[in-house]
């Protein structure tokens, strides 16, 4: 299944609005930053997913052998549930790689779900040497407009004080404009 759609960069403002039961992944050199941006900004908690917080809830139930490749399993069935129940997915893949992000590009595109990718980047100290390149060639690809072969439908790239300035994640319909 081909993936590619229009994909529009978006410039940074104080509210970022997306539709109900959008599927938004949120990368980032540093999961630590990723996840005070999340924590920030979006105030329903149950939609934030990340391989991480699963291999939490997993750890001491499975063996440890198993925990990631059972984090992925489960972690692809929440967001297929939430999906195809038209309720928004906020994710954090651990790393920065096509590989993360498209099984799950794939889930909300085949339900037909609006696809986002918001780009948290770092500055260079907070960037492993070995996540560098893949970093690079994120930032080239977003830049140049070209994450809608990804399936993404908007990216929008974040770093330095521009992350500050976001004030709020919503995921409602625009406001209506009456006549």
């Amino acid at each position: 299944m081909d993936l590619s759609v229009h994909s529009r960069v978006l410039k940074p403002i104080d509210r970022l609005r997306y539709s109900p039961g959008s599927l938004l992944v949120v990368v980032s050199p540093s999961p630590e930053e990723r996840d005070r941006f999340l924590n920030r900004l979006v105030t329903d908690r149950a939609c934030l997913l990340s391989p991480a917080k699963v291999r939490g809830l997993l750890a001491g139930k499975v063996a440890e052998a198993d925990v990631d490749a059972r984090a992925q399993e489960l972690l692809r069935a929440a967001v297929r549930k939430r999906l195809d129940n038209r309720e928004t997915v906020v994710l954090g893949p651990d790393g920065l790689s096509v590989a993360e992000r498209e099984g799950f590009v794939r889930i909300a595109a085949e339900l037909k779900r609006p696809r986002h990718l918001i780009l948290l980047d770092t500055a260079r100290d907070q960037v492993r040497d070995e996540d560098l390149a893949e970093l690079n060639e994120l930032r080239r690809r977003l830049d140049a407009g070209e994450m809608g072969a990804e399936g993404f439908q908007t990216v929008l790239r974040l770093g330095g004080g521009t992350a500050s300035e976001v004030n709020r994640i919503l995921f409602r319909p625009p406001p209506r404009e009456d006549d």
